[in-house]
């Protein structure tokens, strides 16, 4: 009996990586324009950091964390996101202390109990950052640029950028109240996890798929139109900036987020590309977050995207490598010069290949071709005896006779 990989656990083959690479290449290159620098942090947390800070009434918590007693007796989790480990760190570590600002992004997989389906699984993957200790909205607004300015540079059209503000402790819970008293109303309209959040926590109800409850919420109060005035200003100043940078945007009443830290600013990507997964990426502010991880009142913002559901966006483009040079070689004692030169050629940066084998001729040239090689060289007794071989253009087949130097092979194969 083979054994297989566990249900929503993937492989990531080598014919799928080199879009990844570029997705994760493309993230670094622009977080870093923005100075933002990376950190990684463990896959494993304690579990009290992901209660304490997502929520203990969030799908996440109550249903999806991969959670196991370890040999200590203490219980452990597998990150289901990005940002608590982040500012765990932040905090453990006194980061804020070194600098009054810190911008960081983060790339790795996380793990979540939930029904696999495309673009969706239990181990995925996730390219985050984070801004710590500015409650300016102008950071707000460079943040939802810089995703912006990433999607662009992936070389995508969509998702789009929503926003919403969902205030702070000073003027959400009149707004609790009043959603709390128009959910009551529909209660019997509602699903049964829906009703059991009325009490709990009411806005998940507003990002409820289930038919019945899209309806039922129809006109369901603003957060919005119970902002105070200091959440007001905040969320106007963050469009005007928007505006200035020409980030076309549009505010979406109904967008809150699963975790139950985020306040003011909120925000997704979303597609209409990808079935019901329609956000690709999202995030928003955390004001509290990190005194309520035991560090100093700091603000922050962050946001997260999924790696798979911007591969599946990505889907039609062709990243896959090939060698830049095939070696055939005729007889053994081709054997080392074609390993000398592959050898050299390789220090440089170049993908060379060689047979491996002991194939015939036509066969090491039938390989060429499979891996799409864009130019071969037959190294025989008469290529040794002479110091020279024929350079082929695989594309095309044009030959160009060339000494057997690394130097001048090199500079043939970039088309010097």
């Amino acid at each position: 009996m083979s054994i297989t990989a566990i249900k929503g656990f993937n492989d990531l083959l080598p014919a799928e990586s080199g879009l990844w690479q570029f997705i994760e290449d493309t993230a670094r290159r622009v977080f870093s324009s923005f100075g933002f620098n990376e950190i990684r942090v463990p896959i494993v947390e304690k579990t009290e950091l992901f209660c304490r800070s997502i929520g203990d009434t969030t799908d996440i918590v109550e249903k999806e964390m991969y959670t196991f007693t370890d040999k200590a007796g203490s219980s452990l989790t597998l990150r289901p996101e990005g940002t608590a480990g982040v500012i765990r760190a932040l905090v453990e570590r006194k980061l804020y202390a070194q600098e009054s600002i810190n911008k960081l992004y983060y790339m790795g997989p996380m793990f979540r109990h939930e029904r696999p389906q495309k673009g969706r699984y239990r181990q995925f993957h996730q390219i985050g950052a984070e801004v710590t200790g500015a409650a300016d909205p102008m950071i707000d607004a460079q943040l939802l640029l810089m995703v912006s300015r990433l999607f662009s540079e992936l070389g995508l059209k969509e998702p789009t950028l929503q926003i919403n503000s969902l205030g702070c402790p000073v003027c959400r819970p009149g707004y609790r109240e009043a959603l709390v008293n128009f959910l009551d109303e529909r209660r019997d309209k509602l699903c049964e996890d829906c009703r059991r959040r009325i009490s709990s926590n009411p806005l998940r109800a507003l990002d409820c798929k289930v038919p019945g409850c899209v309806e039922a919420t129809e006109g369901a109060p603003s957060m919005i139109g119970h902002l105070c005035t200091e959440c007001d200003e905040h969320f106007k100043k963050v469009q005007s900036y928007l505006e200035t940078a020409a980030v076309s945007f549009s505010i979406n009443p109904r967008m809150v987020r699963g975790l139950d830290y985020y306040t003011r600013t909120t925000f997704e990507l979303v597609t209409g590309l990808l079935g019901a997964q329609s956000a690709v990426a999202a995030g928003g502010r955390y004001d509290g977050l990190i005194e309520q991880l035991g560090g100093p009142s700091v603000p922050g913002i962050g946001f997260a995207l999924g790696v798979e559901r911007v591969a599946l966006l990505l889907g039609d483009r062709c990243f896959e490598r090939t060698p830049d040079l095939f070696i055939a070689i005729m007889g053994d004692a081709s054997r080392s010069e074609a390993f000398r030169l592959m050898a050299a050629l390789q220090h440089q940066g170049f993908w060379v290949e060689s047979d491996y084998e002991g194939k015939s001729l036509k066969g090491q040239l039938r390989r060429a071709d499979k891996l799409k090689a864009r130019y071969s060289i037959v190294l025989g007794e008469t290529e040794l005896t002479s110091g020279k071989a024929s350079l082929k253009l695989m594309a095309d087949g044009s030959q160009q006779i060339i000494e057997l130097l690394p130097e001048l092979i090199a500079a043939a194969i970039k088309g010097e």
